[in-house]
């Protein structure tokens, strides 16, 4: 029998691709592996939860920041540091959520209620940057700054970059700790936070670093534009992923300097896949993405003791040679509901050289659906596929949504604590 780990120990064993004395768990530690603050306050009420709040630290995907007790009850391995942000009460205000329950969204965000039921954020200049329709549970982009087209070559487009990127919402409304970027000292305050974080933890820790390359260019641009832009002006694309390497290295430089010896995993984002595919073929990608997302990962494993964690939804079978190459440590959340994403075929191939994080049961039909025991039969299914020989943390496939039932949710994280070591 493998001897007892702390967390901490756990998630890097597992990382390293050795059998931990159990399968880690995340449940939070990436806005892409998280909670619906709905489905947390359900959760709560069903587990006789009474203290404590329901605080949507993701206001963009109204996501919960799950409390320690919760942590604790359901065996979660791993923490975000931007959980040291925003801990005060006078951080946060009363709210009602979509289902008549109470929450609570950080002070400085204040969406508007419009006449028809939807809820609108507003940047500064009066711009509408994203709508939550009435009964959603998630605020939509809806502004793109580069509809009509890219400025006028390469100093064009530098100038106004970084004006048109603050009023996307994924920015504007950007999650702890990078709600707080702009104080004074932030990155003193971050190392300062995330060591006393570390110190009074045995949680590995992720620092969510973004640098998305790809999605970059859908923001700005929107989807059907930008996938375009990928086969009919790549001059343009070539130039925008040059300008955003100068951004995202400088912020990655200050990361690695700022927390990169007290941070397990450093997570970056780009979603690439379809459930039917890619979004562009494996020779567009390396061309125009590639050598980028080297130089990414190189850094942080030259500056940092962090493990690179990429969040990248829907088919990813094609890229994942690619990333594998390009120095990425991690995969999530390892949608194993597209094409080419069947497990067995994604362990067999990948699995001594890639960790799969996440693909932990289907999130479509059997969470939100099914029975209790049927999720727990496909849990167990699964980690007999994935936990053999480490190099595997389970979560959902991306976040538990709304509607998945507290009792699902109870179920799904008691079958990984039963399931032991592989």
């Amino acid at each position: 029998m493998t001897e007892a780990m702390s967390s901490r120990e756990r998630v890097l064993a597992s990382i390293q691709h050795r059998n931990p004395d159990r399968v880690p768990i995340d449940l939070g530690a990436t806005p892409s592996s998280g909670i619906s603050a709905i489905a947390y306050g359900k959760l709560k009420t069903h587990l006789g939860y009474n203290s404590g709040h329901t605080r949507i630290y993701d206001v963009v995907q109204y996501l919960a920041q799950p409390e320690g007790e919760m942590i604790d009850a359901l065996g979660v391995d791993v923490l975000d540091i931007g959980r040291a942000f925003n801990t005060l009460d006078s951080d946060w205000y009363d709210i009602t959520m979509p289902d008549g329950n109470t929450g609570q969204y950080p002070v400085w965000f204040r969406p508007e209620k419009h006449a028809d039921g939807s809820w609108n954020a507003y940047h500064p200049d009066g711009t509408r940057i994203a709508t939550m329709p009435q009964g959603a549970q998630f605020f939509d982009q809806t502004f793109f700054p580069w509809i009509d087209g890219y400025p006028d070559g390469h100093g064009g487009m530098n100038d106004s970059l970084d004006e048109a990127m603050d009023k996307v919402l994924w920015s504007h409304l950007a999650h702890s700790p990078w709600d707080h970027a702009g104080d004074e000292g932030f990155w003193e305050t971050l190392r300062t936070r995330t060591k006393a974080l570390r110190e009074s933890t045995d949680k590995a820790l992720m620092v969510v670093c973004g640098c998305n390359l790809f999605e970059w260019g859908t923001f700005l641009r929107r989807m059907d534009n930008f996938l375009m832009d990928l086969y009919t002006d790549q001059g343009n694309v070539a130039v925008l992923m040059e300008l955003l390497m100068d951004r995202h290295m400088k912020t990655l430089e200050l990361v690695c300097e700022s927390v990169g010896d007290l941070v397990d995993v450093l997570r970056f984002g780009d979603d690439l896949g379809m459930d039917s595919g890619p979004f562009m073929g494996l020779d567009v990608y390396k061309e125009l993405f590639e050598a980028h997302r080297t130089r990414l990962c190189g850094y942080v494993h030259e500056h940092s003791g962090m493990a690179t964690f990429l969040h990248t939804c829907g088919s990813m079978y094609q890229y994942i040679p690619s990333l594998i190459d390009s120095g990425m440590d991690i995969i999530n959340p390892v949608q194993t509901n597209c094409r080419d994403m069947d497990p067995v075929r994604l362990k067999s191939e990948f699995g001594k050289d890639i960790v799969f994080w996440g693909g932990g049961v289907d999130p479509r039909e059997i969470l939100n659906r099914g029975t209790p025991q049927d999720v727990r039969d496909d849990v167990r299914r699964r980690l007999d596929i994935f936990a053999p020989g480490g190099g595997y943390v389970f979560n959902n496939i991306h976040n538990i949504l709304g509607e998945v039932p507290p009792e699902n949710i109870v179920a799904l994280f008691e079958a990984v604590r039963e399931y032991g070591t592989a």
